[in-house]
């Protein structure tokens, strides 16, 4: 196995063009494991550890220009108001050595359906801007998903950056483990919350072949918020809605059956999790509206 290690983005592109097998790492907490039990053994391994511009972030108007290499553990500490749900997911992360070390960048890159950040990503609005020597593309964060473990990157292609959008509203993540840290997720579950545009996003892992948005549930949702005049009134969302919400959700799933839980439990577990963070986030919307909830129920 040769070892690449560019001190540039310029450099670290031509790498890649030259070798298109090379594998690319940054923190390491999901390619070192493959490597270490014997499943995966690339020609090339290509370090994008001393490209310190990945290492970056910038806060816009309306999104968050987050580097492909920004460990979890910045998100955590710097960016919970503008991405609340992906530091939430952030929390979930591993340890706190993998958090300090790992990145969503490595995370859609390995693209595996049970990664922390894809709800959160896919529930906030992300796009994914991927480079080559010929030059940049942004993809959808939908469409980045093309399989399990698979993504839409060409093979020439490295992630220089996330966009996400910045929360204007409140966002909620959920995760069912078999323990209670440092665990692979059974199933998760992402919520946003869009005032602006009155909307409401999804994002579902480990219980698709790819990450999903429920779009079914986020349509049923969206069209009863609007009909019902919720967003003007902040009233509480009624118990039918909420549970019509979380059956739609759930049958956005396609799980499997696997060491870590069936896939009749999958599908009822993301229908408790959107049921409750539904409630979380409205509670939160009701709380920091009050002008638009004077004479609500």
């Amino acid at each position: 196995m040769d070892f690449l290690r560019p001190a540039s983005w310029e450099d670290a592109l031509a790498a890649k063009a030259e070798h298109p097998t090379a594998v690319p790492i940054a923190g390491g907490t999901d390619v070192m494991v493959e490597i270490n039990f014997d499943h995966r053994r690339p020609e090339y391994l290509l370090d994008l550890g001393r490209i310190g511009e990945l290492r970056e972030w910038e806060v816009g108007q309306d999104s968050v220009n987050l580097g492909a290499s920004v460990p979890y553990t910045q998100i955590m500490e710097h960016l919970r108001a503008e991405l609340p749900g992906l530091a939430l997911a952030s929390h979930t992360v591993g340890s706190p050595q993998i958090r300090n070390r790992g990145s969503v960048g490595g995370n859609l890159g390995a693209a595996s359906p049970a990664g922390d950040s894809h709800p959160a990503l896919l529930s906030a609005g992300a796009e994914v801007e991927a480079q080559s020597v010929r030059g940049t593309r942004m993809i959808p964060v939908e469409e980045f998903y093309t399989g399990v473990k698979r993504n839409a990157l060409a093979p020439d292609e490295l992630i220089r950056a996330v966009h996400i959008q910045k929360a204007d509203g409140p966002q909620q993540f959920s995760k069912v483990g078999t323990r209670n840290a440092m665990v692979i997720a059974v199933c998760a579950f992402g919520i946003a919350l869009h005032p602006e545009t009155r909307t409401v996003k999804t994002g579902i892992g480990s219980a698709a072949p790819t990450p999903v948005r429920a779009r079914a549930a986020e349509d049923f949702l969206n069209a009863a918020l609007d009909a019902g005049g919720f967003w003007e009134s902040g009233k509480i969302i009624t118990p039918s809605i909420a549970k019509q919400f979380a059956e739609l959700a759930s049958g956005a799933c396609n799980p499997i059956d696997d060491v870590r839980g069936t896939a009749q439990y999958r599908r009822h577990a993301v229908g408790i999790m959107a049921r409750r963070t539904l409630g979380w986030t409205w509670e939160q919307y009701r709380g920091t509206a009050p002008a638009r909830l004077e004479g609500a129920a």
